[in-house]
């Protein structure tokens, strides 16, 4: 695997123009996972121990931090992330923070899971950034408070040991730690700002909520399902098909570029764990010209397993909820939408429940992971 790049020390001030022109960043190979801080996941900023200047939950926001250089208020340049006020020492004598002071924010993600990656984004925040940051993670069940997770009761992993950053750069780790969390401790050491956090992990639901609701969505990021590879990825991620709710702009769906040949394009997921699937949703919403023109969706069982379509090339309508029962129930690992030829489709919903084989299999993986 290659070595993810760092950065450290400040960028220039800013001269005017596109911001984002020094804006110094890499590509990470684990950015192919969901982002387990997804607010449309349920993500939250449940707790800072200090949000002068800039607020906690800007870490969250889902698009990129913006930067206007005549925004004031009253405490000063306001930013957009999450800025502390400066730490002093104790006395004239000590007036420099000491090397234990930092600042820190609780979050909750979305879905519980293994992280893979995190970014500590500091867009913008130029000569004003963290010298250094460490994440640690938690599995606390239940919804605790900000309370309760600063008790001497809940275990702390380091995922990120204090390590340098750089201002005005998207700063990458890989994580490495088998194991589940559901919330994450932030620091920055000694204070400063950070404009965004991105937490790339694989979803590890709790197999005792999906056995109790029954039957449900199989192939739902927040239920464990995922997206293994996609045709195209041109305009939007594949993995916003299996995002909570229904998207609400363009955007917010899957849309490939157009297609100048006699192929078609798709998506191929991997289930939560083996389930029989009972009742398909494809839904067009606010792809309005763009929509694709007909859609299938075939399953396979198992890794070797032959791909059986379980609904047929079908005619979709813009801006549509498409909703079909199956005859029979399919016994399936893994699914694949194809579009004809091209467009996109908004979400992709596979209703039905865990085979008694992929329920143990879910159950032993959620006990290995400290679940």
């Amino acid at each position: 695997m290659t070595a993810i790049q760092r950065f450290t020390g400040d960028a220039n001030p800013y001269g005017g123009g596109d911001p984002y022109a020094d804006y110094r960043t890499a590509d990470f190979p684990f950015t192919r996972y969901a982002n387990l801080a997804d607010r449309q996941l349920g993500a939250g900023v449940v707790a800072a121990n200090d949000e002068f200047f800039a607020e906690r939950e800007n870490l969250l926001v889902a698009g990129a931090a913006e930067f206007d250089p005549e925004h004031f208020g009253h405490k000063g340049k306001i930013m957009d992330g999450w800025e502390t006020r400066r730490r002093r020492g104790a006395s004239a004598e000590h007036p420099w923070p000491t090397a234990e002071d930092h600042d820190w924010a609780l979050v909750r993600l979305g879905a519980p899971g293994v992280i893979r990656g995190i970014v500590v984004d500091t867009a913008h925040f130029r000569g004003n950034y963290p010298q250094a940051v460490s994440v640690e993670g938690a599995s606390v069940s239940g919804s605790p408070s900000p309370e309760e997770l600063l008790g001497g009761e809940v275990k702390w992993t380091t995922l990120v040991p204090r390590t340098p950053v750089g201002g005005h750069a998207a700063n990458g780790f890989t994580v490495s730690v088998e194991q589940r969390f559901t919330h994450l401790r932030v620091n920055q050491h000694p204070d400063g700002g950070i404009a965004r956090l991105r937490v790339y992990g694989e979803v590890v639901p709790d197999p005792r909520w999906l056995s109790a609701l029954g039957t449900f969505d199989v192939v739902a990021l927040e239920n464990g399902g995922q997206v293994e590879d996609a045709s195209d990825l041109f305009y939007s991620p594949a993995t916003n098909t299996i995002q909570p709710g229904r998207s609400r702009k363009m955007d917010d769906g899957w849309e490939t570029r157009r297609r100048r040949d006699d192929g078609n394009d798709w998506i191929r997921y991997r289930l939560v764990a083996r389930s029989e699937i009972r009742a398909v949703e494809i839904d067009t919403a606010y792809l309005k010209g763009n929509s694709a023109g007909w859609a299938s969706v075939s399953v396979r069982d198992g890794e070797a397993g032959e791909w059986t379509e379980i609904l047929p090339r079908t005619r979709l309508q813009p801006d549509t909820n498409h909703r079909f029962t199956l005859a029979a129930p399919a016994a399936a690992t893994h699914a694949r939408v194809d579009i004809f030829p091209d467009g996109g489709i908004s979400r992709l919903r596979l209703f039905g429940s865990l085979t008694e084989e992929g329920a143990s299999r879910l159950t032993a993986r959620h006990q290995e992971l400290g679940g």
